[in-house]
This record gives structure tokens, C-alpha cells and sequence, in this order.
């Protein structure tokens, strides 16, 4: 992916994202990307700062910014599903059907216990008394969000 464009990681993350399920908040970013709301504010001011998105200002609250790709931004985004999906096909290509469902299943089953426990555990700094960092407290709520908010 890096000889189709200049950005770093996060930032392409990013722009997949707004091209997925655009126009979308930058917090909904956060959430569904698991990038803690700081550096998505970063990738989006180096996003904006290339000219590849659109960001407008939510009309209820001004403070909430509305994104969305524009042309170059689009273009981008379609040449980088096109080589993902390239790749994914190709990397899916040594495993039949049932072993590429048991596959996606699996991680599924670790990433939801990989979250169920790290928010287990910013719970646990927290009610020690202790000030848990704001990727940690993301942890908290993104786990409640996704869950019927049980943590325990």
C-alpha cells in the first residue's frame, strides 16, 4: 500500500474508514477503528492537510466535525480497497471456504477477549484509585458501547 501514497498507517486507516461509512464523526472513527481520538484528530488534520477529505461542521453542534472524502480522496480510497482486496485474495488463496470462515471467526472470538480484557483491566487501575490514561478509558467505552456493558 505504501507506493500507492504517502501516509503513515494511522492515516490510512483513517481515510479507509470515512470511505467505508461516509459522511461519518470523527469520534464514530474511533470507535470503529479502535485509533484513540487523539490521533485521529491527527490523521485527520494530515489528511485534510493533502487535500484528500472534506470536513464540515455538525449543524447541532459545532464542535463535531462531519468528514468525507472528496475526489482525490475518493480516487485514493478506490485504489486502495482495489489493492487490499488483491491482497487479501491472494493471502486467503492457500485456505478452503471452511477454513477462511473458521479463520474470521477465530479472530473475532480473540479480538472481542483481547478488549473484553484490557477494559477489564483499566477497570480494575481505575477502582485502585488510580488514573487510567485516555486510551485505556477508550477501552471502557468502546467495550461498553459494543457490549450490553458488561465488563465483570
Amino acid at each position: 500500500m505504501r507506493d500507492l501514497c504517502d501516509l503513515e498507517p494511522r492515516e490510512m486507516r483513517v481515510l479507509l474508514n470515512i470511505g467505508s461509512y461516509m459522511p461519518i464523526k470523527s469520534a464514530d472513527i474511533a470507535y470503529q477503528s479502535r485509533i484513540d481520538s487523539y490521533n485521529v484528530s491527527r490523521a485527520v488534520k494530515a489528511l485534510d492537510k493533502k487535500g484528500l477529505i472534506d470536513i464540515r461542521r455538525d449543524e447541532k453542534s459545532k464542535n463535531i466535525k462531519i468528514l468525507a472524502l472528496n475526489d482525490q480522496g475518493k480516487a485514493l480510497y478506490q485504489q486502495l480497497t482495489t489493492a487490499m482486496e488483491l491482497r487479501s485474495k491472494e493471502l486467503e488463496s492457500v485456505l478452503t471456504a471452511d477454513e477462511t470462515s473458521a479463520f474470521y471467526n477465530t479472530l473475532s472470538k480473540i479480538e472481542d477477549k483481547v478488549e473484553q480484557l484490557l477494559a477489564k483491566q483499566a477497570l480494575t487501575k481505575i477502582a485502585r484509585g488510580e488514573d487510567a490514561p485516555g486510551d485505556q478509558k477508550e477501552l471502557i467505552r468502546w467495550y461498553k458501547k459494543g457490549r450490553s456493558g458488561d465488563v465483570g
